[in-house]
């Protein structure tokens, strides 16, 4: 009747219930509208829900054939995420390890040994039938289960449970974070590839700027500084043309890492960017749906409750455990022929209680730290969610500005142009000096340059935006508990 009372009582867990953090979010993202902008008399539509990203091969939406061909390569060879899948697959067997604390333990532990004792010990009077020499053998198999009265195992469990949960949720994370580098290397790459053909066509018509101030020197009509001026633009030109190369390839060797290459077995055609590319509007949702989107959240909220279940196991070790164990088998001190007939049969069975009443505080010392972990890990939680707060609305507000931006940048790169023609067309009629040409020269081409820079960031902040609300994920893809 005692051992059917212990068992039943194995349905307690002390410690406390677990709750998730609590963490405000707002109703809304500050910059996900926009204010009627006093110049162009704009405003953004208000946000549509946040299912428009793509599950799972986000990276469509920028309709590139390249970037789609490179992005399904990451998760099949990238070698980090190799290591996030075997920190996954320990995480799952050590749920098992920790299961196997439910079941008793079994085996055997035979013996044979032998002896001869002393005729000259105490009370060894050489009794007639008494050796003083003898022989046991033993063959006892034996069972040992403590019970899980206060629930220490079954919280040790869900611990690992949650643990696992946690580790595939970091996957997750990981391979959003390689994907989005793979995108952002990509946009960068084909910037590089847009300013290279900038300025190559650049180079081309400074080489015959050169050529007209060449024969107006020639012809009498010019001075040598005009030609030396010329020369020294067209010199600049090439330096920055040849020098993009670098930037260029660096892309190109990071993104082959990323799926697994080394960068001598990828090459990646030139592809510039279209002039009127404009990256996809991609709405933000709510802030309460991050939560359930971002692998990193998910994370560090299984974390704080895999903190909760430490904190159960410690207070359970203030309490008395139950342990059940027996032994049976065969016992002989004659021959091994003898060993198995059932007078030599033995067993034992009985149940043990054990308590500590006193450990130096040794208990109470590893229930406060668990407390204190535990709270370190909800802060951490809170962080991280707070943390993605501000990475959406830095996003936001970087695309809202940027756009904004291109527009102002195409109108001033357009003025550059049309002066720059201008002022090449007044010094070829001797009105202007070549002074003016080249400064006109310089500022149209600082401001194309900037038109390609702002497109780049336009798209490096949509591949972040969409990592920062989560890309295609959500917490229904965390394994079962």
């Amino acid at each position: 009747m005692m051992i059917v009372a212990a068992m039943l009582m194995t349905a307690c867990n002390v410690g406390p219930r677990y709750k998730v953090p609590a963490t405000p979010a707002p109703p809304a993202y500050k910059e996900a509208t926009r204010l009627t902008d006093a110049k162009s008399n704009t405003t953004f539509i208000a946000a549509q829900p946040i299912d428009a990203i793509p599950r799972g091969n986000w990276w469509i939406v920028f309709a590139a054939p390249q970037l789609n061909a490179l992005e399904v390569q990451v998760e099949p060879a990238n070698q980090t995420l190799r290591q996030a899948d075997a920190n996954l697959r320990a995480a799952e067997a050590e749920i098992q390890v920790r299961k196997a604390d439910h079941w008793p333990t079994v085996g055997i532990d035979p013996t044979v040994g032998a002896g001869r004792y002393s005729p000259s010990q105490p009370y060894f009077n050489g009794v007639s039938g008494l050796s003083a020499a003898g022989q046991t053998t033993q063959y006892p198999a034996e069972i040992n289960y403590e019970l899980d009265l206060w629930g220490s195992v079954r919280r040790n469990i869900a611990a690992g449970k949650e643990e696992a949960q946690a580790t595939a949720a970091d996957r997750a994370n990981i391979l959003l974070s390689l994907q989005a580098t793979v995108a952002s290397d990509y946009f960068d790459l084909r910037a590089a590839d847009t300013l290279q053909r900038l300025l190559n066509d650049t180079v081309k018509q400074y080489e015959e700027a050169l050529r007209i101030t060449t024969n107006r020197y020639n012809g009498g009509i010019a001075p040598k500084s005009d030609v030396t001026q010329s020369q020294t633009q067209l010199d600049q030109a090439r330096v920055l043309a040849s020098d993009i190369a670098i930037q260029r390839a660096q892309y190109e060797h990071a993104i082959a890492v990323l799926v697994g290459k080394a960068p001598a077995e990828l090459s990646i055609p030139l592809s510039p960017l279209d002039n009127n590319l404009a990256p996809p509007t991609i709405p933000p949702g709510v802030p309460s749906e991050l939560l359930q989107r971002r692998p990193d959240i998910a994370a560090a909220e299984r974390r704080a409750n895999e903190g909760n279940e430490a904190v159960g196991v410690a207070q359970s070790a203030f309490y008395p455990s139950v342990l059940l164990s027996g032994a049976l088998g065969f016992a002989s001190t004659t021959a091994i022929s003898s060993v198995f007939s059932p007078a030599s049969a033995v067993y034992s069975l009985g149940p043990g209680i054990a308590y500590t009443f006193f450990d130096g505080g040794r208990r109470r010392g590893i229930k406060t730290e668990a407390l204190a972990l535990f709270d370190h890990d909800s802060a951490a939680y809170k962080q991280t969610v707070l943390a993605a707060f501000e990475q959406v609305e830095d996003d936001l507000v970087s695309l809202n500005v940027l756009t904004d931006e291109a527009a102002e940048q195409r109108s001033a790169t357009a003025s550059a142009l049309e002066s720059e023609r201008i002022f090449n067309n007044r010094y070829v009629g001797g009105v202007d000096t070549y002074l003016q040409v080249i400064t006109a020269q310089n500022t149209a081409l600082i401001n194309e340059r900037n038109d390609i820079d702002i497109l780049r960031r336009r798209m490096d902040s949509t591949v972040s935006l969409i990592m920062a609300l989560g890309g295609g994920w959500d917490r229904t893809q965390l394994p079962p508990q």
